[in-house]
């Protein structure tokens, strides 16, 4: 791997506040961030935008293997495209939200994006954020983490962001929705959320978003002395 940073891979159930670190954590040490589950939630869109089955594995296949998935600078928060079309926000709409389990659990689909993922994180310099990322999209990152908070806590999170963007959506539902897509995503056949062996636990239940970037760029920065 090229000296120009190291694979931080950060994982954990929906609502655990990933991506918000990982993107502060990017920033701080100028990694690239990649959002995978951005790249997930963007598939899905196109296939529910298309009228596709979202069960018909070959077919969604051919519709990613069409489409392009790209990240471009944008604020608060870097910006989605699907091909010519920017969905930062329509990925974050319910019906998505909801159906992007049984997209993300096809094996054509992780294989594809895994792929890409593996990718863009080649060269180093890289924080990025999903639920197997450690285990398997970049087994042999340097830094991995594993965040988790509790239900009640994620559903608040949620309720705030989802108000943020303008989506109504009643405390119990989230807490019911967050639940489901816990048993999904812990259960499916094809690289299910879980956490690595050597992966830091971290319970951000009671700590702010900064607390816990703080503490994760404390661990990459061991990790950099390490490393020399």
């Amino acid at each position: 791997m090229a000296k120009q940073g190291l694979q931080v891979a950060i994982d954990g159930p929906a609502s655990a506040g990933k991506s918000t670190v990982a993107k502060i954590v990017a920033q701080r040490f100028h990694y690239i961030y990649c959002d995978t589950g951005a790249m997930y939630r963007a598939i899905t869109w196109k296939a529910l935008q298309t009228g596709t089955d979202l069960g018909d594995e070959a077919k969604i296949a051919d519709l990613l293997a069409h489409s392009e998935i790209r990240f471009e600078p944008g604020t608060p928060t870097q910006k989605v495209f699907v091909d010519d079309t920017e969905v930062t926000l329509a990925i974050r709409q319910p019906d998505v939200t909801n159906s992007v389990s049984q997209v993300s659990a096809l094996p054509a689909i992780r294989k594809e994006l895994t792929s890409r993922q593996r990718q863009i994180a080649a060269e180093g310099g890289i924080v990025m954020d999903g639920r197997d990322i450690g285990a398997t999209v970049l087994p042999n990152a340097q830094v991995k983490i594993f965040m988790v908070a509790s239900v009640a806590e994620r559903a608040q999170r949620r309720l705030k962001d989802n108000a943020a963007k303008g989506i109504t959506t009643p405390l119990a539902t989230l807490k019911h929705e967050i639940e489901e897509r816990d048993r999904k995503d812990s259960t499916r056949a094809v690289s299910p959320l879980t956490q690595a062996t050597d992966a830091i636990r971290l319970d951000t239940t009671s700590l702010s978003i900064e607390q816990v970037a703080d503490r994760i760029a404390e661990i990459i920065r061991e990790k950099e002395m390490q490393e020399k």
